[in-house]
C-alpha cells in the first residue's frame, strides 16, 4: 500500500491555505509567488545615488557655464582715460557669438544709456570677431561701463563688463547684476537637465545596440524593454525641459520666463533651439523604431524574415542614433574652433561608441541581474562591441583632446584640460575593470539554461513541482479557469526561478555580475566628468584669451610705483640720484612726486627737471609731466592721467648748470 501525503485543508477561519486552495467562499487564494531579488533594485539605486552625488559635486564647484567665447580686447580698452569721447565702443571676442538688441550697452555715470540702443554693428573682419556699437554726441567727462551679454557659438551664454574714464576718471552709479549669465538655480537645474539627456541617450541607443546586435532574444524581456523605453522617456523630458530653460538660462535667470512665448521664439531662431527641436523630432523617429523592436520584431519567427527586419532596423536605428548625436554635435564645441567641419562628424562617432558602451554595459548589467535567459554569446557579443567602441573612442577622444587643448600647459593649468586627465584617469580604471570582465566571459557557461529543458538540484524540489502540477491537473477540472491560469502562473514563476538560482549559483556569472557593476559604476563617474567638459571652457580657447588680452576682462592690478635712477651731467656736482614715486600706479589719475639726491645723499635742487611716460607698445606719448616744486630736492604733481596698464617707459630729464644736461630712462609696469 503506497502512502500518499495527505491534502492541506483549508484553514478554519476561512482563509486561503498555504497551498493556494480555494477558501471556502469560493474565491481563489493568493499565491505565494516566490520573492523576487532585490539585487538589481539595490544596484540600480546604488548607481543612480553615485550618478546624483558625483553631478552634485561637479555643479557645485562649477558654478555658472565657463565662458567658450572669450573677450580678448575692447576699444577703449579697459580703466583707460581718453582725452576726449569716442564715436563707438568695439569688442573683439576668440570666436564667434550671437547678440541682439541689448547685447553691447554703454552706461554714464549716473547709469543713462550713452549708446544710441540699435543692435551691435558686426564689424569682423577675416578670423577676427569685433562688434561695435554708436555712442552719443557730446558725452560729458567721467567714468562709463560697458555691460555686454552674448551666446558663444557653442550655446553657452557670456557676459562681462568693464570700465573706462573721458577726461577723468569720475564716481559712477552702475549697479551691474552680482550673479553671471547662466548661473543661479535656472542654471543649476539647466546643468541638470544637460547630465540627464546625456545618460538618456547612452540608455536608449546603448540598450536598443545590445539588442538588436548582441541578445536578439532581450527583445521579448521586460527588464530590457523597460530599459530602453526608460531612456526614450529620460531624453525626451530632459529636452522639453532644456527647450523651456533656454530663454532664461541665457537671459534673466528667472523660471517664469520658461513659458514667454517670444523668448521661446527667440530660443527657436537660435541654433541651440533648434538643435533641440530637431531632436524632439528625431526623438519621435525613434519612438517608432522601439514600438518595431519590441512589437514586430520580437514575434518574428521565420529565420530569413527577421534577418531582414534585422538589417532594416540596424539601418533606420543608425540614422536615428546619428542624427539625435549630431544635434549635440552641431550645436556645441564641436561646431566652433579650428576644423569644424572634420570635428562635427567626429563628435558624433564619440557619442555613438559612448552609447554603445556605456549604454551597452547598463544593458548587460540589468540582463544579468533581471533575466534568467541571457547566455554566454551574447555576453561574447557585447564584449566584441565594447572592444570596438573602445577603439573609436581612443582615435576620436585624442583628435578631440588635441583640438580643445592644444598644448601641455593648457592640459596641466586649465580647468579643461585638468577635467580632461581625470577623465582618462577613469577610462583607464574602467579598461582595467573590463579586462575582468572579459576573463569572467571567456570562462561563462550556459549550464541550467537549455531551451525547454527543466533543472533542479533538490529532490524535494523535484517533488514539489510534480505535486504542483498533479494538483493542477486535478483541479483544472473542478474550479473555475483564471484559477487553473494562476496556478500555471505559478508554475511558470516556480520553474524560472530556479533556472535563476542555478545560474546564480554559477561561479563565472556571479564574478561576471560584480564586475559588471564595478564598469557601470565607473561609467556613472565618467560621464558626469564628461558632461561637465561639455560646459568648460576649451584650455586652446582659455589660453588664446589670457595670451591676447592683457586687460580686457577685468581691472588691472594696482599698485605704488618706486623708481631710483642714478645720473651724472658730466658737470661739477652734476652726480646724484633721482627718485620717483607714482601712486596709486594704475591707470587713470596719480600723484607723481620726485625726489633728487645728491652725490652726498643730500636733497639737491637742479635748475630744471622734466618728466614723460611713454607706452611704446601701443605708440602712446610721449605725454609730458611738468612736477612744481615742494621744497629742496622735491618736487610733485597731481592728477597725472595714465590712459591704460601697461608697461610705460619713465624719461627724466634735469640740468644742473645752463650747459649740463642729461635724460635717463626706465621701464616699469603701471597697473
Amino acid at each position: 500500500m503506497t502512502a500518499t501525503a495527505p491534502r492541506p485543508r483549508p484553514s478554519r477561519t476561512g482563509q486561503p491555505s498555504r497551498t493556494g486552495r480555494p477558501s471556502p467562499a469560493g474565491r481563489p487564494s493568493p499565491i505565494r509567488r516566490p520573492s523576487p531579488i532585490r539585487r538589481p533594485f539595490a544596484a540600480v539605486a546604488l548607481l543612480a545615488a553615485l550618478f546624483s552625488l558625483v553631478s552634485g559635486l561637479l555643479l557645485a564647484g562649477a558654478g555658472p557655464a565657463a565662458a567658450h567665447a572669450a573677450l580678448t580686447g575692447s576699444d577703449p580698452q579697459d580703466g583707460a582715460v581718453v582725452a576726449t569721447a569716442p564715436k563707438e565702443v568695439t569688442l573683439t571676442f576668440s570666436e564667434t557669438i550671437a547678440v541682439g538688441d541689448g547685447s553691447i550697452r554703454v552706461l554714464d555715470p549716473s547709469s543713462k544709456r550713452a549708446d544710441t540702443g540699435v543692435e551691435p554693428k558686426d564689424l569682423s573682419d577675416g578670423s577676427t570677431v569685433r562688434y561695435g556699437v554708436e555712442l552719443l554726441p557730446g558725452l560729458p567727462d567721467g567714468t562709463y561701463t560697458v555691460a555686454w551679454q552674448a551666446i558663444s557659438a557653442d550655446s553657452h551664454p557670456i557676459s562681462g563688463a568693464f570700465t573706462f574714464s573721458i577726461g577723468a576718471p569720475s564716481e559712477t552709479t552702475v549697479a551691474l547684476p552680482s550673479e553671471e549669465v547662466g548661473g543661479g538655480a535656472v542654471g543649476t537645474v539647466y546643468g541638470i537637465a544637460r547630465y540627464i539627456a546625456y545618460a538618456g541617450f547612452i540608455l536608449l541607443v546603448g540598450g536598443a545596440a545590445f539588442v538588436l546586435g548582441c541578445w536578439p532574444r532581450g527583445a521579448t524581456a521586460r527588464p530590457m524593454q523597460r530599459l530602453v523605453v526608460r531612456g526614450w522617456i529620460t531624453l525626451t523630458a530632459a529636452t522639453l525641459a532644456m527647450l523651456l530653460l533656454r530663454n532664461p538660462y541665457t537671459g534673466s535667470g528667472k523660471f517664469a520666463d520658461a513659458f514667454d512665448l517670444d523668448g521661446l521664439q527667440a530660443v527657436l531662431d537660435t541654433k541651440p533651439g533648434a538643435a533641440l527641436v530637431s531632436r524632439l523630432l528625431l526623438l519621435g523617429a525613434a519612438a517608432l523604431f522601439i514600438a518595431v523592436l519590441f512589437g514586430t520584431y520580437a514575434r518574428r519567427e521565420d529565420a530569413v524574415e527577421k534577418r531582414d527586419l534585422t538589417f532594416g532596423l540596424a539601418v533606420g536605428g543608425g540614422v536615428v542614433a546619428a542624427g539625435i548625436a549630431a544635434t549635440w554635435a552641431m550645436s556645441e564645441h564641436a561646431s566652433t574652433g579650428i576644423q569644424a567641419g572634420i570635428a562635427m562628424p567626429v563628435d558624433v562617432l564619440h557619442l555613438l561608441a559612448v552609447a554603445a558602451w556605456l549604454g551597452g554595459l547598463v544593458s548587460l548589467l540589468v540582463a544579468l541581474y533581471r533575466t534568467p535567459d541571457i547566455g554566454s554569446e551574447a555576453v561574447q557579443r557585447f564584449s566584441r562591441v565594447a572592444f570596438g567602441s573602445v577603439l573609436v573612442l581612443a582615435a576620436t577622444g585624442i583628435y578631440q583632446s588635441w583640438r580643445q587643448v592644444g598644448s601641455w600647459s593648457a592640459l596641466t593649468g586649465t580647468r579643461y584640460g585638468q577635467l580632461l586627465i581625470v577623465k582618462v584617469a577613469l577610462i583607464a580604471l574602467l579598461l582595467a575593470v573590463a579586462w575582468f570582465s572579459r576573463r569572467w566571459t571567456g570562462r561563462l557557461t550556459d549550464a541550467g539554461t537549455a531551451s525547454g529543458t527543466s533543472v533542479t538540484s533538490d529532490p524535494s524540489e523535484s517533488s514539489v513541482t510534480s505535486e504542483g502540477a498533479a494538483e493542477t491537473v486535478e483541479t483544472a477540472d473542478d474550479v473555475a479557469p483564471e484559477r487553473a491560469a494562476q496556478l500555471a502562473r505559478q508554475r511558470a514563476a516556480l520553474t524560472a526561478t530556479k533556472k535563476k538560482r542555478i545560474r546564480d549559483a554559477d561561479a563565472e556569472r556571479s564574478g561576471l555580475r560584480r564586475s559588471v557593476l564595478a564598469e557601470a559604476a565607473i561609467a556613472v563617474v565618467l560621464l558626469a566628468v564628461t558632461t561637465l567638459l561639455t560646459s568648460t571652457e576649451p584650455g586652446r580657447t582659455e589660453e588664446e584669451a589670457k595670451g591676447t588680452s592683457t586687460a580686457a576682462t577685468a581691472p588691472a592690478a594696482s599698485g605704488p610705483v618706486n623708481l631710483s635712477m642714478p645720473f651724472d651731467t658730466g658737470g661739477q656736482n652734476g652726480k646724484g640720484t633721482v627718485r620717483i614715486d607714482i601712486d596709486p600706479g594704475r591707470s587713470g589719475a596719480n600723484e607723481l612726486h620726485v625726489w633728487i639726491d645728491g652725490s652726498d645723499g643730500k636733497p639737491m635742487d637742479v635748475p630744471e627737471l622734466k618728466v614723460a611716460l611713454t607706452l611704446e607698445a601701443q605708440e602712446i606719448g610721449p605725454l609730458p609731466v611738468a612736477p612744481d616744486r615742494l621744497a629742496e630736492g622735491h618736487w610733485s604733481a597731481s592728477n597725472v592721467q595714465i590712459p591704460m596698464a601697461g608697461e610705460w617707459k619713465v624719461d627724466v630729464t634735469v640740468r644742473t648748470s645752463d650747459i649740463d644736461q642729461v635724460t635717463i630712462d626706465k621701464t616699469v609696469k603701471i597697473g
